[in-house]
């Protein structure tokens, strides 16, 4: 009997297809029958990823730290549970009533030791309850779609179980797998269902994140080499010298501990080697350290050791075979860094690599102009942040200061260009990418010592930007999905008196675009000025760029809202107002921008605390 929470993670990542599975069942005729069973599909995936919530609060709460206090407690980062799950399952121990929500199963045991596990912390489940919503309102939104509805329901829900299990995947190669199944949906979505130019825009969405797939791919087969011996519990490091004992038999019991190698694809396990590399890269080999038990914090109470050996290795040892890796060398460490940021930079979309996003949004039908704003782009960022940086943080440190500068182009460039543009989903799409550098910019903001609290606001500023992002960018696609079905044009040049005939269409419409300009008390403000903060301790000379952007920013979007709303235009004055499916659409968006620009500690409580544990493992290692 498998432990509640892996049925729990399981049944919200797969339920999406298992829904996408049953719409086989029904007739060609029964197209509403078909939109109400993919709407309860979404609606159940919503409902599961909230429960997955409540189980997690529960498990925090059950966890204080030596205060009293939950949320904060070491035990209930990610990296902890998910060296018990290994553990745990090294020992054959029964975990029927488990809630520590890391569940880990053998997928392809031999000859490649990946696993099915899936986890969740503040960083992925945000990320995964913002997919889920998304997509239900998506869902909502495609009502009028009538060409192939069968068809186009189920790739929506099967691109819904492709991000899910991308965000709550702890193996690279099932992150990989995933990653790579929520392309085709996307690919065929803007091909079949998309405007004038849907082929050209497909296939150049694909072309650009297949080579950013590659050199996931090449990264991740080169990390899969990587002798963790060291790092994983000592039971686990036990049951594979009995097998390779097994499989040679002439060696006694320490020959074969002496020469067994393990390899793996989790990333937990992986971004301790890349820890203990850079102590070693920066000089600062002394520092690293034996844990006692599973379990312990890897600072020790001194703020000087860095506990990430295994308990029971020996550390001079345990130091020499990472410094024979090729893994722990300078060339290396910056391959693979460039590899992971190159393959995510692609999605984010950072700037030269963005050129795939404003032809997908302009030919994609207007819900996945949604999802592809609201989730996609997020699963840059969240790569960069599970993985990228953790994996390889000596090349990450080192180059901080030119990702920081690649997140202020991408800023700068991208609202430079949305100013141009006279297509209202082009003007959107650049305005996306010159939000998510922000996204960049927080990450980049590395500071250590007493000045890492400064950088745990650029993160905690990126997370929530992605969030509120995916929020106003969903919302504002939409709100031009609403004025397309009317106009059947989205040249901004040719609105205008939108105002008088749809009143609630416009005021709901000025909400999200001053959401999304960051104007304070909307959702919008409170991840650009925390990152704007960290990005100021950290170089003003990337702050002032970033800052002065905020001004382009507002003088793009407001001057798109006078041309979509004010005046008098007889060519819209007839159009009808929202209806009520539209309204059931627009209204969640601007409550949430209202709420988290009110509320902000609603979101960063649920996030700070894993970022502030991811803070704790970066920071201490720099010199």
């Amino acid at each position: 009997m498998p432990e509640t929470d892996l049925l729990w993670m399981s049944a919200l990542v797969f339920l999406p297809a298992a829904f996408a599975v049953g719409l086989l069942a029904f007739p060609a005729r029964w197209v509403e029958a078909m939109r109400w069973w993919a709407l309860f599909g979404t609606a159940a995936t919503l409902s599961v990823s909230l429960c997955v919530v409540v189980g997690y609060y529960s498990m925090l709460d059950t966890r204080l730290d030596k205060s009293g206090r939950p949320l904060h407690s070491y035990q209930t980062n990610l990296d902890v549970r998910a060296d018990q799950a290994a553990a745990d399952a090294a020992r054959d121990i029964p975990r029927y009533l488990s809630d520590d929500w890391v569940a880990r199963r053998p997928w392809i045991d031999r000859p490649l030791h990946a696993d099915f596990a899936l986890g969740v912390d503040g960083i992925s489940l945000s990320l995964a309850v913002l997919t889920a919503l998304v997509t239900f309102l998506a869902v909502i939104a495609s009502w009028k779609i009538d060409k192939s509805v069968k068809g186009y329901l189920a790739l929506v829900l099967i691109l819904e179980t492709g991000v899910l299990g991308a965000f709550l995947s702890l193996d690279l190669l099932l992150f990989y797998v995933f990653y790579e199944v929520m392309l085709v949906p996307m690919y065929v979505l803007v091909g079949l269902w998309g405007g004038g130019r849907r082929r050209y825009a497909a296939l150049k969405f694909m072309l650009y994140t297949l080579l950013g797939s590659v050199g996931l791919l090449v990264a991740i087969i080169m990390l899969y080499f990587v002798n963790v011996r060291d790092f994983v519990d000592r039971d686990v490091f036990m049951t594979e010298v009995k097998k390779y004992q097994r499989a040679n038999p002439h060696l006694s019991p320490e020959q074969a501990a002496e020469r067994v190698e393990i390899h793996t694809f989790d990333f937990v396990t992986l971004s301790k080697v890349g820890r203990a590399s850079m102590l070693i890269l920066s000089g600062q080999e002394d520092r690293l350290g034996v844990k006692e038990k599973l379990g312990d914090e890897p600072t020790a109470p001194d703020g000087r050791q860095v506990r990430l050996f295994a308990p029971g290795v020996k550390r001079d040892d345990a130091i020499q075979r990472l410094k024979d890796q090729t893994f722990c060398t300078k060339n290396f460490q910056y391959l693979i860094f460039v590899l992971l940021f190159a393959g995510f930079a692609v999605k984010v979309p950072i700037v030269p690599l963005h050129s795939w996003l404003p032809d997908a949004h302009v030919e994609a039908p207007t819900p996945i102009s949604m999802i592809l704003a609201g989730v996609l782009l997020k699963l840059g960022g969240y790569g960069l942040i599970r993985f990228a940086f953790p994996i390889c943080p000596w090349a990450a440190n080192e180059l901080a200061w030119c990702v920081g500068l690649i997140g202020v182009i991408g800023i700068v460039y991208g609202a430079f260009v949305a100013m141009g543009q006279t297509d209202f989903k082009k003007l959107l799409a650049y305005s996306s990418v010159s939000h998510m550098g922000f996204v960049v910019l927080g990450l980049a903001a590395w500071s250590a010592g007493s000045q890492s609290q400064y950088w745990g606001w650029g993160v905690n500023g990126a997370m929530f930007q992605m969030i509120a992002h995916g929020i106003t960018a969903s919302a504002l696609f939409f709100i031009v999905g609403v004025v397309y079905d009317r106009a059947h044009h989205r040249d901004l040049n040719k609105f205008g008196g939108l105002y008088e005939p749809m009143p609630l269409y416009s005021g709901l419409s000025a909400i999200l675009f001053f959401a999304s300009m960051g104007l304070p008390g909307l959702c919008g403000f409170f991840g650009e000025f925390t990152v704007l903060m960290a990005a100021w301790n950290y170089s003003p000379a990337l702050a002032i760029p970033a800052v002065l952007s905020v001004v382009l920013t507002a003088a793009y979007l407001l001057w798109a809202w006078q041309r979509v709303y004010f005046g008098t235009n007889p060519a819209t004055a007839t159009f009808p107002e929202m209806s009520p499916r539209e309204a059931a659409v627009l209204v969640p968006f601007a409550l949430l921008a209202i709420l988290l620009g009110v509320w902000p500690g609603l979101l960063t409580n649920w996030m700070e605390p894993s970022v502030a544990g991811w803070i704790e493992n970066m920071s201490v290692l720099k010199p």
